[in-house]
């Protein structure tokens, strides 16, 4: 059996080769000998996740004549890749994509520090500000009012209360996307709704397609299912997705799920057009996958102007292929674990029954909350002082970062809550482990990939701003000192979560 997911076209890999030209050189630099160049090509464009782990390449020919190069520099290149472990091969089923062994990825992202560390150490491992008040406690008091008549109750509401979803159906409804409470599932969070979704689609062994890179702590969750991670790359930039490269490899890999976030991105912060988000529904559609779209960060844009595009449910209407997946933790606070999905009303029930099996029901009284929070216009005041902490915390984080590391390269999104950055070279992994040696924590790249991709990465989030993150910036320039020194980082890294 074969053990690639997906393919690259020689073309495909061609133009991608081509792009790396316009970088430039070191000073010194000697060109080296082309079939090193190649081979060098493809593993930058592997370790950066462009090209995915375990994706088929070329046939050596047919990479030749795309590249106008003899076949002898390509079968040199490929062999170079195979002696360093980063190209596979076996007769009959070509070659594919792979990462050397012997270096343990890694599983999980950064745990959230307790407070009584936060005075010693920077915490750039969570995505996740302080709750904007007054707005909790008043959500909190509105709560314990409508409490009692739930009082009487047991307490028990598999699918949520149904004042909320009712809520929620409305506030779908206003958009243009018509909504019934029984498309509504009320969920512990949206990490809660989508490790329900993957029990019921994605069995043990199962193929999940995923955006490369992709939010960590969801590719965990369906590493522990069992699931076979199928890395699709993200376009260029900040422009959402290769809605080619995705109908190819739903074609060819036909993943039963495909986990998407279509607004400012987890951890780009892309945020994919309307025309991309109908074709990709599309493109499920015909593929037979269903498309899971994680809209938690839909309502964080920064800047003014910003136009949204249509939800991508709104181009499946009636939940046959898109199940939407929504939040309270990220617009409004990571302590309130209320979390919906929006799906068929069959899949809903499907959910809901196996339910039983897992966590029974949301809390109640954080249900009312949300509820409260939605029916009094709070809500909405409570994300705008949102957007404001966000807004302020990316700039002042954005002019640190330049100032202390001008050789890291980075977009600024217009929304979500995190910074994407290519490191100047350095290994992500080893910026990981030596920051906190100068008392800054701060997830590796590798930790938004499949198997090892994007070693030359860091994910800054949005939540320190001024004299902080300027000393972040300082304490993350020192890292980098350390990790070019050569110097050791010691100890073995904590056990870690990204949120």
């Amino acid at each position: 059996m074969a053990q690639w997911t997906s393919a690259v076209g020689a073309a495909q890999l061609a133009r991608q080769l081509s792009s790396q030209q316009d970088r430039p050189a070191g000073p010194g630099s000697r060109r080296p000998p082309a079939y090193r160049a190649l081979a060098d090509g493809i593993r930058l464009l592997v370790l950066e996740g462009r090209v995915p782990v375990a994706a088929r390449l070329p046939a050596e020919r047919e990479l030749a004549l795309a590249l106008s190069v003899s076949r002898t520099t390509v079968a040199a290149a490929y062999e170079t890749l195979r002696t360093e472990g980063f190209l596979e091969s076996r007769r009959g089923a070509g070659s594919w994509t792979a990462v050397p062994a012997g270096n343990p990825l890694p599983a999980r992202g950064l745990e959230p520090l307790p407070p009584e560390a936060l005075g010693s150490m920077i915490d750039l491992g969570t995505a996740a500000l302080p709750a904007p008040e007054p707005w909790l406690t008043r959500a909190v008091q509105g709560a314990l009012e409508e409490l009692p008549p739930y009082a009487h109750t047991h307490g028990d509401y598999p699918a949520g209360l149904p004042a909320l979803r009712a809520m929620i159906a409305d506030r779908y409804t206003a958009l243009g996307i018509p909504t019934m409470p029984e498309q509504i599932m009320v969920t512990t969070g949206a990490m809660g709704a989508i490790d329900a979704i993957c029990h019921l689609f994605g069995g043990r062994g199962e193929r999940i397609a995923v955006e490369s890179p992709s939010y960590a702590n969801i590719l965990q969750l369906m590493r522990e299912a069992g699931a076979r991670l199928v890395p699709v790359a993200m376009a260029e930039g900040l422009t959402g997705w290769d809605v080619d490269r995705w109908r190819q490899v739903l074609r060819e890999a036909a993943p039963r799920i495909a986990y998407v976030v279509a607004d400012f991105h987890n951890p780009t912060g892309a945020l994919a057009d309307e025309d991309q988000r109908r074709r990709l529904v599309e493109a499920a559609r015909s593929a037979g996958t269903v498309l899971v779209v994680d809209e938690t960060m839909s309502e964080l844009h920064l800047d003014p102007g910003v136009e949204m595009p249509r939800r991508v449910c709104g181009f499946d209407p009636a939940g046959s292929t898109v199940i939407t997946v929504g939040s309270a933790s990220k617009a409004f606070w990571a302590g309130m674990r209320i979390g919906w999905v929006r799906a068929a009303p069959d899949v809903i029930r499907s959910l809901v029954a196996a339910r039983a099996y897992a966590d029974l029901g949301t809390p109640v009284l954080e249900q009312l909350a949300v509820n409260w929070l939605f029916g009094t216009g709070g809500w909405e005041q409570a994300v705008e002082l949102r957007r404001a902490q966000a807004r302020d915390n990316r700039d002042a984080l954005v002019a640190a970062v330049r100032r202390e590391l001008p050789a890291w390269e980075f977009e600024v999104p217009r929304g979500g809550l995190t910074l994407w950055v290519r490191t100047g070279g350095l290994s992500g992994s080893r910026l990981a482990e030596l920051g906190e040696r100068v008392g800054v924590r701060v997830p590796s790249g590798p930790r938004f990939g499949v198997d090892g991709a994007f070693e030359g990465y860091v994910r800054l989030p949005f939540t320190v701003t001024g004299a902080v993150a300027e000393e972040a910036a300082i304490r993350l320039a020192a890292a980098a000192r350390l990790v070019e020194s050569g110097a050791s980082g010691g100890g073995e890294s904590p056990r870690t979560f990204v949120a």
